[in-house]
Order: C-alpha cells, then sequence, then structure tokens
C-alpha cells in the first residue's frame, strides 16, 4: 500500500501536476490580460473596502465577500505555511523561495478562473447557496461523471483524511509545547470544531471572518519581530533567494544545473500546494458569496494568493533564512520551530505552537465546508449531518494514530482531484473570459 500510494505521488506531484497547474495559471494569465496586475487593486477594494460599513451584511444563506474570501484562506492558511515552506528550503535551497512567489504569481490567475465559474453555476440545495468545481463541472462541462469523480476525491481528501492529518498536527505542537495527552488534544479540538460546523454556513462565515485575520496578524508580527532583530542578515538572505533561483552551480558539487532544478521543482510544488490554486478547493468558498458581478469575487480571490503565499509563507521563509535555521540540517515543522526558537527564545516554541493551532484548526472547518458542499452535490441537505459526526471522528482519530501512510494518502487524493477540475477550467476557459469582459464593459467604472 504505501509502495502504491508513494509511486501515485512520484507521478502526480513531480512529473504531472506541476507542470499542469503552473501551466494553466499561465494559459490563464494570458487569456485574462493579466489579471494579476490590472485587477489586483479592485481585489482589495472588494475584500477590505465593505469591511466597516453597516451594509456589508450577506442574506442568511451566504456570506459576504471578505467572509467567503476568509473561509478560503482558512483553507489555504495551514501547515504547509510552516512545515511545507522549510521542506522546499531544505530540499531546493534558499532559490525554492523564489519559485514559489512564482507560482503564486500565476496561481493567482486560476483562483480568478475558479472564482467566477463557481459564482456563475453556483446552487441552492435546500435553503442555502452552494458551489464549487462539482456544480461547473456537471452544469458548465455538462460531465456528471467528472463532477462524481471530484466530489467523491474531495469529500475523501480534505473532509476525512486531510482533516486527521490536521488534527495530528495539532495534538502533536500542544503535546510538544505543553505535554497535555494527544487524546484529549483530539478530543476538546473535536468539541470546539462541532460547536462551530452545527450552526452551518452563519457560523463557519461568523468564526472564519474573526479568527482568520487575528490568526494571520499574529503570526505576520512575530515574524516582522524575528526579522527586525536578524536585519543584518535580511540583504544576504534575499541575496541567497534570488543566486539560488537562478545558479546553475550544484550547492554540493554534482550534475550542472541540479541546484535550479530542485529549486523550482520544490518552490513552486510546495506554493501551489499551499495557496491550492487549481486545486478547486476555495471555490466551494467563493460560490457563496454575495456580490454584484463574479469577476468582483475572482479578483478578491486573487487576495488570498497574496495572504497566503506572498505573505505568509514569505515570512516563514525569511525567519528560517535570517535566523540561519536552514543551515542546521533540519527540515518540515522542526526546522521552523527552531527559527522561532532562535528568534524568540523559548517564548518562540509556545508562539509557533500556538500559530501551528490556528492555521490547523482554521484550515479543518476550511475543508469541512468543502467536503460539506459535495455532500449536498451527491446526497443533498439530509446527508450532511452524518458527514458531519464523520469528520469529527476523523479529528479525534488523527490526533493519536501514527499518520505517515494518512500524510501520504491525503497527498495523493489532493493530486487526483486536482486532474477534473483542471479539465473543467480549461474547457470553461473562454466563458471565465466572457465574464471579466462583461465586467470591465459594464460594471468597472461604477465599481473601480
Amino acid at each position: 500500500m504505501e509502495k502504491l500510494v508513494s509511486a501515485v505521488n512520484g507521478f502526480l506531484w513531480d512529473k504531472f501536476l506541476i507542470y499542469a497547474l503552473l501551466g494553466t495559471g499561465i494559459f490563464y494569465t494570458i487569456r485574462l490580460g493579466v489579471p494579476q496586475i490590472s485587477k489586483i487593486g479592485g481585489g482589495f477594494k472588494q475584500v477590505f473596502g465593505g469591511i466597516f460599513k453597516k451594509g456589508e451584511k450577506a442574506d442568511a444563506n451566504g456570506m459576504t465577500s471578505f467572509q467567503a474570501l476568509a473561509t478560503a484562506v482558512a483553507a489555504q492558511v495551514g501547515t504547509g505555511n510552516l512545515a511545507g515552506v522549510a521542506t522546499a528550503i531544505a530540499s531546493g535551497g534558499p532559490g525554492a523561495v523564489f519559485w514559489m512567489w512564482i507560482s503564486a504569481i500565476f496561481g493567482m490567475a486560476t483562483n480568478f478562473g475558479e472564482a467566477v465559474l463557481a459564482q456563475k453555476y453556483a446552487d441552492r440545495v435546500g435553503d442555502e447557496v452552494t458551489g464549487g468545481p462539482a456544480y461547473y463541472l456537471s452544469k458548465g462541462v455538462r460531465s456528471k461523471f467528472l463532477a462524481g469523480i471530484f466530489a467523491v476525491l474531495i469529500i475523501i481528501a480534505l473532509g476525512f483524511v486531510g482533516n486527521m492529518v490536521q488534527s495530528n498536527s495539532i495534538s502533536t505542537a500542544i503535546n510538544t509545547a505543553f505535554g497535555i495527552n494527544k487524546i484529549v488534544v483530539g478530543i476538546i479540538v473535536a468539541i470546539i470544531a462541532g460547536l462551530i460546523l452545527v450552526g452551518g454556513m452563519k457560523r463557519i462565515a461568523s468564526f472564519t471572518e474573526l479568527v482568520v485575520p487575528f490568526m494571520a496578524l499574529l503570526y505576520i508580527i512575530g515574524s516582522i519581530i524575528i526579522i527586525i532583530k536578524n536585519g543584518s542578515s535580511i540583504i544576504p538572505a534575499f541575496k541567497s533567494i534570488f543566486e539560488g533561483a537562478f545558479t546553475f552551480k550544484a550547492a554540493a558539487g554534482g550534475a550542472l544545473g541540479v541546484t535550479m532544478k530542485e529549486a523550482a521543482r520544490y518552490g513552486i510544488a510546495r506554493g501551489l500546494f499551499s495557496n491550492e490554486a487549481g486545486m478547486g478547493s476555495t471555490p466551494h468558498a467563493h460560490a457563496v458569496a454575495k456580490v454584484d458581478h463574479p469577476a468582483q469575487q475572482g479578483m478578491a480571490a486573487m487576495v488570498g494568493v497574496v495572504i497566503d503565499t506572498l505573505v505568509i509563507c514569505s515570512a516563514t521563509a525569511l525567519i528560517n533564512l535570517v535566523t540561519g535555521a536552514d543551515k542546521l540540517g533540519l527540515t518540515g515543522i522542526e526546522m521552523t520551530q527552531e527559527a522561532f526558537r532562535l528568534g524568540l527564545g523559548d517564548f518562540g516554541l509556545a508562539f509557533i505552537a500556538i500559530s501551528l493551532f490556528f492555521f490547523a484548526f482554521t484550515t479543518i472547518i476550511g475543508w469541512y465546508f468543502f467536503g460539506e458542499a459535495n455532500i449536498k452535490y451527491l446526497f443533498g441537505v439530509k446527508a450532511v449531518p452524518v458527514y458531519r459526526w464523520v469528520v469529527l471522528g476523523f479529528i479525534v482519530l488523527g490526533s493519536f494514530l501514527k499518520v505517515g501512510l494518512v500524510w501520504d494518502l491525503a497527498d495523493m487524493f489532493n493530486g487526483l482531484m486536482v486532474i477534473p477540475n483542471l479539465i473543467g477550467l480549461i474547457i470553461l476557459s473562454s466563458q471565465a473570459v466572457e465574464i471579466l469582459k462583461d465586467y470591465d464593459n459594464n460594471f468597472a467604472r461604477k465599481n473601480e
């Protein structure tokens, strides 16, 4: 089983998806006229412009644009922002950070396309608005087969297996930092999650719009403090990023070009895995946003990639580089933990445990919500309570089980669900272009 999963992951993530996801991002960038530049200002205005306005409210069955983005970011910002970035640096050197940025820039265009298509094909199931790739594959591509395949894969990948991984990350971090039994942590996490999930979309939206900004700001402030304390290392850190991204000299000998190749491979893969552009997950949140035009939520979706990769992942990368944690032979979460310890002393270990708790817990909420949309697609509203209890059970199980194979299974199902989503994005790309043209011709002057 382990060999089979490893072989599938090796093909998916090393040989296929890195090119398919990046290629789709380049394709959408060209077709949409580089929205990363022309529309990002409108995206920030869409997301943050109405936060403090009393009139900025969704109806009882949807979300505001900001709530939808917060729910998407809740899922995007997870353990990958802490462990994945460090793994990319350990495997591909500092140059991987540059290629992570490149993946984010092109991923913004993909996220735009996913969001506008999710908006166009959003549907009502029961009293609530819902949507996502299963809906635009079914109604847009007119393939119930692809829609069904995607729905099953994402329920397994995120709702079940993925949330086991997240709860395991929380229990391990809390146990290491504070010595609390892993099972106890898992039960507490499941209870807190259950209290949020039982309230449906409205409570999930209220939770994410309150917690996600706080979580992101807390982590960014902690990172800035470390970076400032190591101010003399900032310029050398950026120098190492750009030199590592383009040098053809292997860091430790070996074949010509291996450094640049590995930097690009790990940087792009980790960046795409972190911001989830093209994976089909975040469109579920953007589908339910209450906006005047689908393109407005497409612009908002691009802001999510900026926050996830260009801000939070970059913060993780820089603290690892300026503290020298990347030179200690560590990888994954251990490298980032050591960077915070070097930067903030023993308090840094508690800080990273708290950050990891927030990152992983909000991901559980976001991934549950994405899975729920597909439960509704396949089985209707009546199946949601059963799904909710199963997810909570997996959260408890994941907290204390050894999850080496579970991590690999999560990667495999995540990779497989990308395939039907990318097929839909390519087939429906002309519709995304038409939506943007309609916005430019009829809405842009009034709303930008």
